[in-house]
């Protein structure tokens, strides 16, 4: 099949199949998004007097046929289809004739992938709002279910001082809330339109860029033709980075569930159904579910440093190195939301341990309260604190399990509606 660019020469079909890579699979989550540009680039072309009004309503009725086949699945891609832009220029060009040619008239597909682009990201972001905030709701949800279970916290990997499961439950509800304002930010840089900027540098036709903005719903333009172009790789890099940080979330939680659900600890545990066996050993009861959430969190963690080393040292303008850039995100997309969907499948089924201050087991994390206590009662500070390292050393401490926090954010006084209050705001930046 010839591209859109052939100039009658043919090109061997391992060199064109290398240049094509994977464009034709990820095009297509892109696909929709290429026809919400088309339409308002269509729109755009008429009002400005480059196509007649009978050519504008020819051409919006072919891309309405375009949307709907590809919702249904029956949009015909022609063997040996460089991308699914061209695909489509293909069908307008079957359907219409010489009609279906004006449609590329005042862009390129650099502004017309770009374009697609930023649509989809936004949307990216919008569905990643989304699980995040389910989640959200239910660590809160348990953490006010276990708000006066007692668990130990812990530094340097070692039992330091009282917890509890709300308070454990309540931070990465509260972290979650940060990472909705960091993929806000990368909503707010693609809700900028780079359509008209063509090939980096503008063309002489009268196009009226401020009506395709408005009519696909973004925010400003992107107005400096090489600015827009520019933004090929930064999108993605903003959006990697923000999900690198959701995927950070993830994975502390991922390690602290693989953990402490184990039999050395028992904090919590999960159901059977949720957990996997071994083949040698009868009695395992293996965490699986949680060690892929770490591994792809991990891995996900490490695209920003992917996308950062394919856009570097790369001048201004376009470059076929950044087709590459889909190969490295979108996978990470998938991956994410899987990980989202999976870890709130496996909080809501969290079973945890009332019982673990029942042994003297954890007793020595309670010797702060002491201090405190006896701080509390005119000693000063560090006078308290060699007295209670005395009666350690001397074997005669004992333990009071009773705690009195009540400071804002301490076990006793957790802020429930406070963090709520912070993730509504961070929320209500997305409406």
């Amino acid at each position: 099949m010839k591209t859109l660019w052939d100039k009658g020469i043919d090109m061997p079909h391992d060199v064109k199949q290398f240049t094509i890579g994977n464009d034709m699979h990820w095009d297509k989550r892109l696909a929709l998004y290429d026809v919400q540009g088309s339409k308002a680039h269509a729109n755009m072309l008429g009002t400005t007097g480059l196509l007649t009004p009978r050519e504008t309503e020819q051409l919006l009725k072919a891309l309405d046929t375009v949307e709907a086949r590809m919702k249904n699945g029956t949009f015909p891609i022609p063997e040996g289809a460089e991308d699914i832009h061209s695909a489509m220029e293909f069908f307008l060009v079957e359907e219409l004739g010489a009609i279906g040619k004006k449609i590329h008239a005042g862009r390129s597909r650099n502004d017309q992938v770009l374009t697609a682009i930023h649509l989809y990201i936004k949307d990216v972001c919008k569905n990643l709002n989304e699980k995040i905030h389910t989640l959200f709701t239910e660590l809160q949800k348990k953490s006010k279910t276990y708000a006066d279970v007692l668990m130990p916290g812990y530094t340097h990997a070692r039992p330091a001082m009282p917890s509890s499961f709300a308070l454990w439950l309540g931070a990465y509800a509260e972290l979650l809330v940060d990472d909705v304002y960091q993929l806000h930010a990368v909503w707010h840089l693609c809700n900028q339109n780079p359509l008209g900027s063509a090939a980096g540098y503008g063309n002489s036709f009268p196009l009226d860029r401020e009506a395709t903005t408005h009519i696909l719903g973004f925010g400003t333009l992107k107005y400096n033709s090489i600015a827009a172009q520019m933004s090929r790789g930064r999108t993605e890099r903003s959006l990697a980075y923000a999900m690198a940080m959701m995927a950070g979330t993830l994975n502390r939680l991922a390690s602290d569930c693989c953990l402490f659900s184990g039999p050395d600890y028992r904090f919590f545990d999960f159901p059977e159904a949720l957990t996997t066996g071994s083949s040698i050993m009868p009695h395992k009861k293996n965490p699986d579910v949680w060690e892929l959430i770490r591994a792809h969190t991990n891995a996900i963690q490490g695209v920003p440093g992917q996308i950062t080393l394919l856009c570097t040292n790369l001048t201004h303008g376009y470059h076929r190195d950044y087709q590459l850039l889909k190969d490295l995100l979108f996978p990470a997309v998938d991956r994410l939301m899987d990980c989202f969907d999976m870890a709130l499948v496996m909080i809501r089924h969290i079973q945890v341990n009332r019982h673990l201050f029942e042994s003297d087991k954890y007793d020595q994390i309670f010797t702060v309260e002491e201090v405190n206590r006896l701080v509390m009662s005119g000693m000063p500070f560090r006078d308290a604190y060699h007295k209670v390292a005395q009666s350690l050393k001397e074997g005669t401490y004992t333990a009071c399990k009773t705690i009195t926090h009540t400071h804002s954010g301490s076990i006793g006084n957790l802020e429930w509606d406070k963090i709520d209050k912070k993730m509504e705001a961070a929320q209500a930046l997305f409406l």
